[in-house]
Parts: C-alpha cells; sequence; structure tokens
C-alpha cells in the first residue's frame, strides 16, 4: 500500500496555443514587421509619380520597375502606398490605445476606490461621453481641431476612454473589498499604492483585453476619418485615404480601393481573433 505522502501531484496542464490562431499571429507579426521596416521594404518612394504609368494593372513595369500591385492616379506605386500605410494605422492604433486605456483605466479605479461625489461625478461623465456615437464625436472634434496625425490621436483617445473606465470600475469595486487590501490601507498604504501595487495587476486582464479588441476599432475609424478626408492628409499614405480615392475608380482600376481594403480587413480580422483569444484565456471562468 502506498501512503499518501508519497503519492505525487500531476503537473497542470499547460494552455497551448490553438493552431488557429497561429496564422492570424502570423499576419499580425509580418504587417507590424512591414510597418517598421517600411523603407526597406517598399519597392520605391510612395509618393514618387510616374504620370506615364497611370492607372497600370498589377504587374506593369517602367522604367525598370515593376508596379506588382499597380499603380493609382498619379503613377503611385500601391504596394509602396499600402506599407507605409501600414504604418499610420498601426501607429495611430497603438498611440489612441495606449492614451485612452490610462486615463480611462485610472479614471474607473479612482471613482471606485473613492465613491461618493467622486465616484458620481467621474461616472455621470463616462455615461454622458457613452451618449454621443463615438464616430460622430471623432468627426465634429477632427473638424474643429482640423485634420492632423496628432490630432486624430488625440480625438480617437478622448472618445474611447469610457469603455476602459467602465471596465476598471467595475473590478475595482470587487478588488477593493478583498481582505489584503483593507489590510493594507489599515497598515497605512496611501492610495497610489493601493491602486498601483495591489488594484492594478489583479484587474490588468480585463484591461488588456478590452484593449486588444479597441485596437482593431481604432484602425477602422482612423480609416474612416482619413476617408472622409479628416485623418492623415496627402501626400501620407493611409489606407482609408486609398480606399476613398479608389472609390472613383472601381470600374476602371478596381485595384486602387481593393489591396488596401484587402489589407485593412487582414488586420482587423487578426487582431479580434486574437483579442477574442486573449480573453478565453485571461478569463478564470473560461479555464
Amino acid at each position: 500500500m502506498v501512503s499518501s505522502s508519497a503519492a505525487v501531484a500531476r503537473p497542470a496542464k499547460t494552455r497551448r496555443l490553438p493552431w488557429t490562431v497561429v496564422p492570424f499571429l502570423a499576419i499580425l507579426a509580418g504587417l507590424v514587421l512591414m510597418a517598421i521596416f517600411a523603407p526597406l521594404v517598399s519597392p520605391v518612394d510612395p509618393n514618387a509619380q510616374n504620370l506615364l504609368a497611370r492607372l497600370k494593372a498589377p504587374g506593369f513595369s517602367s522604367r525598370g520597375i515593376v508596379y506588382y500591385l499597380g499603380t493609382d492616379e498619379l503613377g503611385r506605386d500601391v504596394l509602396s502606398r499600402i506599407i507605409y500605410g501600414a504604418r499610420v494605422s498601426l501607429l495611430v492604433a497603438f498611440a489612441s490605445v495606449a492614451l485612452s486605456g490610462i486615463f480611462g483605466s485610472t479614471l474607473g479605479m479612482v471613482a471606485a476606490f473613492y465613491r461618493g461625489w467622486v465616484e458620481t461625478v467621474l461616472m455621470r461623465l463616462v455615461d454622458i461621453v457613452l451618449s454621443v456615437p463615438a464616430i460622430l464625436l471623432a468627426i465634429i472634434t477632427v473638424a474643429v481641431l482640423g485634420p492632423s496625425l496628432t490630432n486624430v490621436v488625440i480625438v480617437l483617445a478622448l472618445t474611447r476612454w469610457p469603455r476602459y473606465a467602465r471596465v476598471a470600475y467595475g473590478q475595482t469595486l470587487s478588488v477593493a473589498n478583498m481582505p489584503y487590501v483593507r489590510l493594507s490601507r489599515f497598515m497605512g498604504a496611501g492610495w497610489f499604492r493601493l491602486l498601483s501595487r495591489h488594484i492594478l495587476p489583479n484587474i490588468a486582464g480585463g484591461l488588456i483585453v478590452v484593449a486588444t479588441l479597441e485596437f482593431g476599432l481604432m484602425v477602422l475609424f482612423e480609416a474612416g476619418l482619413s476617408f472622409l478626408g479628416l485623418g492623415v492628409q496627402p501626400p501620407t499614405s493611409s489606407w482609408g485615404a486609398m480606399l476613398s480615392t479608389g472609390r472613383n475608380y472601381v470600374g476602371t482600376a478596381w485595384w486602387i480601393a481593393t489591396f488596401p481594403g484587402v489589407a485593412l480587413f487582414l488586420l482587423v480580422l487578426a487582431i479580434n481573433l486574437i483579442g477574442d483569444h486573449m480573453r478565453d484565456r485571461l478569463d478564470p471562468r473560461s479555464r
């Protein structure tokens, strides 16, 4: 008979990465690397014009240059503009998610930690911002401030922070009543230490999931603003601006709008599926 002390506990199974997520991780990694190393990957200057080669189909070659995805109405290489457009989309999405995440999470934790009039004021402010359609608020703000890369980042950050505040508020309410938080407060820990050392690490999982899902939405918002002419201004390449230009040539030069649309579709799809996978891994109820 083997004693219970001799029994060895089985190691817990590690959750492997599903094979269905791997292709989308590869797509996201490829687009990120393409954006980072755009000067090395791009065949030609994305703003170089060649009016003799305007509206040429994919595979056309001129002056020793092969336009693999064709040219636009000014003879610019569509492939090069897609590569540099990935820089704009990813930069705007990353910066806006970082700013809105930090701002919204901080306000949500402060509202749940202090309660009282602070909670009332901050959460009513969240309700007011959420009551206005985000894209409408973004269009109005960009129209007032003026279209530019910096203004687009600021506008998207200011319109999307309430979602982080809601998540941080709800999770902080449950964590703030934990025994170790009460003990730390009883021992004299300040509010900054309590929020940064005891509460934030325990709610970070939910905030990361929100950030991954918001990332794809920020890419679409940036493309939508650029499509309306309120985003990044010419001659800077942007997928939304390319779609706006390509709609005028759908019948004669379908590649101008099709290839940026495919790139936008793949980027958002990859981010959303990776975000769903992270939600499943970080949610204890799904284990």
